[in-house]
């Protein structure tokens, strides 16, 4: 929802904050250099999906020596056999996988034991052997039926677009205080995992996981349910992870009210739309039938996973001893509480009481964000586990005294009838993603800047909390990815502005979760309404979006404006997003199910509008940067500012007012019409989904 900017990017589809922000380049994690698995508890009484095994190697097969399979093909072929395994690194003995490069993954349980003393278990061992078979023969689909042959060639197609890209936490050195904290967050953190499952309407469906082939059941822990989520095989009727092909029903509403379509649009013209579409219930069918409706709240929907998710965060809070995690403690308890009674407001004042300086944890968790919901109201159960990353401190040195000054050019902006407001949010504290869960773990891609929370007191007097994650997809192999999907669309000329390096997307994700604070927001009222009552929650959500990415661009030149940042590195953040919008785009406008997607839709309408004002232009007969493909996008940069402030202007005025109309018709201009930037989208989607995505994989180091 509006509380992250998804910034899907090229090959790590990066998501940010308050809006989630899908980012460029893959950023991936740090390594550390660990010896043997994390243990990660498992979750309380597991549903049938959670068992996790290493396969044996078949029939009296031979050990395949250390050195059969390559790295990258090593955690690929890993993830077909449900494997929670990892090869972080290959620099030790190049083409040889030696104990001190493996690690374990959390899944749904504690991994098996890879490595111990130094060596080499048997069970990794036999694991190498099954991977190496597969490396050499591929997996068996012979016998099979065609139907079960093709839903497995479409589920392999799905897991092959996303690309492991590893989160690394080593904890063995901490303090036995930090190790207790975090062994109760993960137990938190899996039984969200089973909460989610149910908002999704797939916990029903786990137990049909018995006795399918392994690469399905990666694929229903990755997609969090059956359904694939991948460009090229989200439409796809045969890829599922269930041979069932069970249809996509979301859990937080009836399934018969669900049987006829637009099943939203009739609910938000019922007179009690207000109780039905309110964010921490869910939707059930009242006794009586008929047309009878009741909203119930989470706490009695999920009753026994909420209870569970409450006795570990006091749990949590209890290891604490320590007077300078006070305000983590004040959280975790207040959290604990919301789990018992639904009431987040209060949970979200503890939680605004926290920030870089009195806590070295970050941590959310509880119902927040809202686009897993076919309807945009239903906030789904996240966790996003963190520590801090200091650097943050001399963004807000840079930012802070100029709040006041951003939210006067944003209401400048607007026009009428949005006035400029006093504003008192946190800039983006920096942090280090430890491991995301529930609604905050992508099947592919990841949020990268968050600010919440999304409703109530504290959201209403800008006091929220924003944050970027800054250790996502940042190793080598991401980077090399997007290098090579910047080199297949961009013209020689416009490289220069492009620096694909760790944090080249920092600055542009701390602008746009800034500018969800900024300017008529979420729940701003034009004409009484907020802006889910004025244009719907799907519209709503992209124009929140669009405003917060639209907002960054302005302030990138903005700040330059004031020597705040020099024009090299306000450049490279406009490229940047350039190109953000462009891995956007590669996703499609709409999910299998017709569900229009925000980030997609928001860079339709930006990059399309750039291309209009000339920022942007598309030279079909020129070779791009990689000497292969013909056509590419060169970047006029004089024209950006003009171009953006005129774009900024319209979107912001547009949520002042509440204008539905206007709102549909920029929608209809960019995203919906055929004519050649719908051709163009086209071009850059299939440039931009030759390399596999970052898929977020952890692993949490304890003794």
């Amino acid at each position: 929802m509006r509380a992250m900017r998804q910034l899907r990017a090229f090959q790590g589809l990066l998501t940010r904050g308050c809006s989630t922000l899908v980012a460029l380049s893959t950023l991936t994690a740090a390594a550390c250099t660990p010896t043997s698995p994390p243990e990660v508890p498992p979750a309380p009484d597991p549903p049938p999906d959670t068992a996790v095994s290493a396969p044996a190697p078949g029939p009296a097969t031979a050990e395949a020596p250390l050195n059969a399979v390559p790295r990258l093909p090593f955690n690929e072929i890993a993830q077909e056999l449900d494997l929670p395994l990892f090869w972080v690194s290959d620099s030790a003995s190049p083409g040889k996988v030696e104990p001190s490069q493996v690690v374990g993954l959390w899944t749904r349980g504690a991994p098996p034991q890879w490595v111990e003393g130094g060596r080499f278990t048997q069970r990794f061992r036999d694991a190498y052997t099954a991977i190496a078979r597969v490396h050499e023969k591929g997996l068996d689909r012979a016998g099979l039926p065609d139907a079960e042959r093709r839903r497995r060639e479409a589920v392999e197609q799905e897991l092959a677009q996303g690309r492991p890209s590893l989160v690394r936490t080593d904890l063995r050195q901490a303090s036995a205080e930090d190790q207790a904290l975090v062994r109760q967050v993960l137990t938190a953190a899996a039984t969200i995992e089973r909460i989610y499952l149910k908002q999704r309407g797939a916990a029903g469906l786990a137990a049909d996981l018995a006795g399918v082939d392994p690469a399905s059941r990666t694929l229903f822990f990755r997609n969090q349910g059956p359904w694939c989520a991948q460009p090229r095989t989200e439409q796809n009727p045969d890829c599922s992870a269930l041979p069932s092909r069970p249809p996509r029903i979301a859990g937080m509403y009836p399934a018969s009210l669900q049987q006829g379509g637009k099943f939203c649009e009739a609910l938000e013209k019922r007179p009690d739309q207000a109780t039905l579409l309110s964010p921490f219930t869910v939707v059930t069918e009242a006794p009586g039938g008929g047309n009878k409706l009741q909203a119930v709240p989470y706490t009695e929907a999920y009753r026994e996973e909420m209870t569970a998710v409450s006795g570990a965060l006091k749990a949590a809070a209890a290891a604490i001893q320590s007077p300078s995690e006070a305000a983590l403690k004040a959280y975790l308890l207040a959290a604990a509480q919301a789990f018992l009674d639904n009431r987040w407001e209060l949970a979200d004042e503890a939680w605004s009481r926290m920030n870089a300086e009195n806590s070295r944890w970050y941590l959310r968790i509880g119902p927040d964000e809202t686009y897993a919901d076919p309807c945009s109201r239903k906030a789904g159960f996240h966790v996003s586990f963190a520590r801090i990353n200091q650097a943050s401190l001399e963004w807000q040195r840079k930012l802070d005294p100029r709040k006041a000054e951003m939210e006067e050019a944003l209401a400048k902006l607007a026009g009428a009838p949005y006035k400029a407001r006093k504003v008192s949010f946190h800039l983006p504290d920096f942090i280090d993603i430890v491991i995301n869960a529930g609604d905050s773990r992508s099947p592919s891609g990841a949020t990268v800047g968050q600010s919440l929370p999304n409703w109530g007191k504290v959201a209403n007097e800008g006091r929220g909390r924003t944050v970027a994650m800054t250790n996502l997809f940042e190793d080598e192999d991401s980077l090399d990815a997007t290098r090579a999907t910047v080199e297949s669309l961009i013209c020689r000329d416009a490289v220069r502005f492009l620096t694909v390096q760790p944090g080249m997307q920092t600055m542009s994700t701390v602008l746009h979760e800034a500018a969800h604070n900024l300017g008529p927001s979420h729940e701003y009222r034009a004409n009484g309404k907020t802006d889910d009552e004025s244009f719907g929650g799907p519209l709503a959500a992209t124009l929140e979006e669009l405003k917060a990415q639209t907002s960054a661009l302005y302030f990138a030149s903005w700040l330059k404006d004031r020597s705040v940042i020099d024009q090299t590195t306000a450049e490279r953040a406009l490229a940047g997003d350039v190109l953000w919008a462009f891995g956007q785009i590669s996703q499609g406008m709409t999910t299998s199910d017709g569900k229009a997607k925000p980030y997609p839709q928001l860079a339709a309408i930006q990059a399309g509008r750039l291309l209009e004002k000339g920022v942007l232009t598309w030279r079909a007969e020129e070779a791009a940067a990689n000497g292969k493909d013909k056509g590419c996008f060169t970047m006029d940069m004089a024209k950006f500012p003009g171009a953006v402030e005129q774009l900024a202007r319209e979107v912001l005025g547009i949520k002042a007012r509440g204008d539905k109309a206007a709102a549909l018709k920029l929608k209809e201009a960019y995203v919906d019409r055929d004519g050649p930037w719908k051709t163009l989208r086209a071009v850059i989607q299939e440039r931009a989904l030759r390399s596999p995505k970052g898929t977020l994989v952890y692993s949490v180091e304890l003794p």
